[in-house]
């Protein structure tokens, strides 16, 4: 049975990762060049290190729309909200522990993206031209460059043929976003089977117990005797006696005892023949 699990440790570790990735951006505002001209090669010419600002959503993808922003960063304020809560309640009840890193990742990143959205618009000065207001119009700094491919996409390709394409740049929010919600789908077979296991294991556990406290005791002075082939004579009397000792005879109720009025006639029978 799993036990109550205290929410501390993996809220801990979702500060800790939130740390991280503030100063990772923060360390990339201040000593890099945006673009190309920036850029720092990491390993090869595959991995890189190139500032960007994002005003969108993860991985660069944005909402066309004049509040797009202001929805997005709304939105990722009660999702915030919405996994902090359900991360402590799986905690308390008792979930498994891969279950709980991964969702604390998961809070991670998206607390990291909501201060960008939130702040960077104010104090570093870097909401989009036009904006409504600096507040909640922040763009999020990305910095991580998985250089696979680019080039332009082949025109038969629906939608997208003809325009081109690069490798995503994303920051550690976003990382962390990523390979939590994937640890979920991967092992979400281990993590909500070994929760429902739990839950028929003490459920079974718990009728157990009701039915053991629920089943009738009867006195050992009340339950008669049933003679039987193996049972002693001896022990059958005394059970007997012991079970009808305490049973109270009224004077006029009480019987005379068989043996008695055999003993007597035989006694009047042997003075009449004398």
């Amino acid at each position: 049975m799993n036990q109550p699990k205290n929410p501390s440790r993996y809220l801990l570790f979702s500060v800790l990762l939130i740390a991280v990735d503030q100063l990772s951006k923060l360390l990339v505002y201040k000593y890099m060049e945006p673009g190309f001209s920036g850029q720092i090669l990491l390993i090869g010419n595959w991995l890189k290190l190139h500032y960007v600002l994002n005003p969108g959503m993860a991985f660069g993808m944005q909402l066309g729309h004049e509040y797009g922003k202001l929805f997005l960063t709304l939105f990722r304020l009660l999702a915030m909200c919405a996994i902090g809560w359900y991360l402590i309640h799986l905690a308390r009840s008792g979930a498994s522990k891969g279950l709980l890193w991964a969702l604390s990742m998961i809070l991670a990143g998206a607390v990291g993206n909501v201060i960008d959205s939130t702040f960077y618009g104010v104090f570093l000065d870097n909401a989009p031209y036009g904006s409504p207001t600096p507040w909640f119009h922040g763009q999020v700094i990305d910095m991580i460059f998985v250089d696979f491919w680019e080039g332009f996409i082949p025109e038969w390709v629906p939608l997208w043929g003809g325009q081109y394409y690069s490798t995503p740049i994303f920051n550690i929010a976003d990382s962390c976003i990523f390979l939590g919600v994937c640890s979920i789908l991967i092992f979400q077979g281990h993590f909500y089977n070994l929760d429902e296991e739990t839950h028929h294991t003490t459920t079974k556990n718990d009728s157990e117990n009701l039915d053991v406290t629920l089943e009738p005791h009867l006195p050992l002075d009340t339950v008669p005797t049933i003679p039987t082939e193996e049972t002693p004579k001896n022990e059958l009397e005394l059970t007997n006696n012991f079970v009808n000792s305490d049973i109270p005879k009224d004077a006029d109720s009480r019987e005379s005892d068989p043996s008695q009025e055999i003993d007597l006639r035989k006694e009047e029978n042997k003075n009449e023949s004398l």
